[in-house]
């Protein structure tokens, strides 16, 4: 099935005519839709809890933040970019109760409108417009005049003039300049989840890991086992970004090439795929979301534990005291 794809043509900003958006969360993606759509021409205001960083930046962006309430109160269009593990417990305590007919719920990542964490008054739409980039990327590619392609998706009986005012929401933003898909709410929840643990994040982390670990167990130095399963991932993650496999393929050496066709399907074996499969019916089934809703609920102890634990890895430290060697990276410390 090819997907429908929406472009700068099929989207009217007057559909945000004489109407008020709330950003609710002035975070990675909260900062850059805001400003794009009020450099779009459209009313935008902030809920942000005073005395954090964030609405401290929404200030500085000559933004006049308020609390979330009072943000929903005020709007016709509700974008909640707060992140996944306190949505729940705000929409519940600031933002259900201030909903109105005729309003527009929004979001970026569907986790909470799928598993059912944030669940839509009567008379409410709900609507995910979800840029396929991060929010610095969607900030730098408007200001640029170009645009982060974006996601489009409508709850369960909302309107086509709901999909009229995801569309304008999407070019206020700049991702109709990109192309604008459209998906189910399900389909880009489930499938985000998929990508970021097999792939981006999980797959990515432990591949790495694995590999570092192996070359220095075998003796080798660390920094030169960081170099060839770190360092260099960035250069093939270039070249399937500009041109897929085939221009990776295109671009490395010819043993480089037939060390790919011969060697990685033995890493990505039966049992990967078997596992890959296991972890999208966990997705799909809502284990993992009640797992994740419960580990927070317990204060995310296991979750903190780990990220303290990875963070002192030998990988990691071999990391940090080569990129300061390495002037011309922007060398980031958590």
């Amino acid at each position: 099935m090819t997907a429908k794809i929406y472009y700068d043509n099929d989207a009217d900003l007057s559909h945000l005519k004489d109407k008020t958006i709330a950003i609710l969360g002035y975070g990675s993606q909260g900062h850059a839709q805001a400003q794009n759509l009020r450099d779009s021409g459209c009313n935008v205001i902030i809920g942000q809890r005073e005395g954090s960083a964030n609405y401290d930046l929404a200030v500085s962006h000559n933004f006049e933040p308020q609390p979330v309430d009072q943000a929903v109160s005020a709007a016709d269009i509700v974008n909640i970019l707060l992140p996944d593990e306190v949505q729940g417990d705000v929409y519940r305590a600031h933002i259900l109760p201030h909903l109105k007919p005729g309003n527009v719920l929004m979001c970026s990542h569907g986790f909470n409108i799928h598993f059912g964490q944030v669940e839509p008054p009567s008379g409410v739409d709900t609507l995910l417009v979800a840029p396929k980039g991060p929010g610095h990327l969607v900030r730098s590619e408007y200001v640029k005049g170009g645009g982060v392609p974006c996601l489009i998706a409508l709850g369960d009986g909302a309107s086509d003039g709901t999909r009229q005012i995801g569309l304008a929401y999407a070019k206020g933003i700049g991702g109709t300049r990109g192309g604008v898909i459209e998906t189910t709410i399900a389909e880009e929840t489930e499938t985000d989840l998929f990508g970021e643990q097999v792939v981006l994040c999980g797959g990515v982390s432990e591949l790495v890991k694995a590999a570092f670990q192996t070359l220095v167990e075998a003796g080798y130095q660390p920094e030169m086992a960081y170099f060839e399963c770190m360092h260099e991932l960035k250069l093939i993650v270039d070249l399937f970004y500009e041109g897929g496999l085939s221009y990776m393929r295109y671009s490395v050496s010819n043993t480089a090439e037939y060390g790919d066709y011969t060697r990685g399907p033995r890493i990505i074996t039966d049992d990967t795929r078997a596992a890959m499969k296991q972890i999208l019916s966990e997705i799909q089934n809502g284990q993992f979301a009640r797992e994740w809703i419960l580990e927070n609920r317990a204060g995310a102890p296991a979750f903190k534990a780990t990220r303290r634990q990875d963070r002192e890895l030998e990988l990691e430290q071999v990391g940090r005291r080569l990129r300061k060697l390495m002037s011309w990276i922007d060398s980031k410390e958590v």
